[in-house]
């Protein structure tokens, strides 16, 4: 077979995904029809409707555009249907149950932002730099009945520089996911739609990659300063980790901490108390001293901690919980 006899839906709804939908298009894949979440009302009385990233970009090419509701729905899937696609692609999109993973004749495919079998879930990206992972990667694979467990086609892996934020593997994971996912296509075509997929190998030590709430954003500084190090960067820029600055009359406001820097420094002090030292601000973990380099107050704007030392009075006083 040829690139030519393959009728692709393609299956996303963040920019994570646009990557991969533009490297198909910009390929001359023929894509047929697209399915991504439907438009979410956005504004301060969400009267207005803001279509997702895939969306826009499937607009703005002329693919045809599918947003179902439920997944389920008998309507969306005689529409599915109808373009009489044999392989579907899916990134970072919502679980599809059988009766659309199943339907093309060669099958459905996920590109997934993690070395499988680690990191199954919503937020592999996250959870592997929270996790101070050195490595994460990209896998292509097959979808059955359960999350993120198919048999494997491909992996690429992807270094974790120590500094690296959780925005800088977002954006080399979707370039490598891109790049992933036109392999998969050449292995798909080169043995007639059925390539060589191995199954994930058994794992004692199973890191799970769950959805990331509020509440998961929280610092615990009574973990020593490597663990806190890594989970701020692991939510920089988004979400976001957060803690509660507690001035001395005892008032609380949000803190979110988007940069620190280790020091070596031990600490020797109750974990959360606050150290102004020169220009620096540090915070006491349960090991070392951590220096908080970018944070924002709830109501202002992201700033370097100098210019929050500058603005603030009493910080030494003040401790983080």
């Amino acid at each position: 077979m040829t690139k030519n006899d393959l009728r692709i839906v393609f299956m996303g709804t963040p920019e994570f995904a646009v990557e991969t939908l533009q490297a198909l298009v910009e390929n001359d894949y023929n894509v047929v029809a697209v399915v991504t979440q439907p438009d979410k009302p956005v504004g301060r009385h969400q009267t207005e409707m803001q279509p997702s990233e895939v969306k826009k970009y499937a607009v703005a090419h002329g693919l045809p555009v599918l947003q179902p509701e439920k997944m389920k729905d008998p309507a969306f899937i005689e529409q599915l249907r109808s373009y009489h696609a044999n392989l579907q692609v899916v990134v970072a999109f919502r679980m599809l149950p059988e009766v659309v993973w199943a339907m093309p004749e060669y099958g459905t495919f996920n590109v997934h932002a993690a070395l499988l079998p680690k990191y199954r879930g919503a937020a592999p990206i996250n959870w592997a730099v929270i996790n101070g992972e050195t490595e994460t990667g990209v896998t292509t694979f097959f979808l059955d009945h359960d999350i993120d467990t198919g048999r494997i086609i491909l992996k690429k892996p992807f270094p974790i520089p120590d500094e690296a934020d959780v925005e800088y593997v977002y954006d080399g994971l979707m370039h490598l996911g891109a790049q992933i996912c036109l392999e998969t296509l050449e292995a798909i075509v080169a043995a007639d739609g059925h390539p060589v997929s191995i199954p994930q190998e058994s794992v004692q030590d199973l890191k799970p990659a769950p959805k990331i709430f509020k509440e998961t954003c929280q610092i615990d500084w009574t973990k020593n300063a490597k663990q806190v190090y890594d989970f701020v960067r692991g939510l920089s820029p988004y979400p976001g980790a957060w803690t509660t600055l507690v001035a001395p009359d005892g008032k609380e406001t949000v803190l979110k901490i988007f940069k620190t820097r280790k020091t070596g420094r031990s600490a020797g002090q109750g974990s959360g108390t606050l150290l102004v030292d020169g220009k620096s601000l540090l915070v006491a973990c349960a090991d070392e001293w951590l220096e908080l380099v970018e944070l924002q107050l709830a109501g202002k704007k992201r700033m370097q901690a100098t210019d929050f030392l500058n603005g603030m009075k009493q910080v030494a006083d003040s401790k983080v919980k």
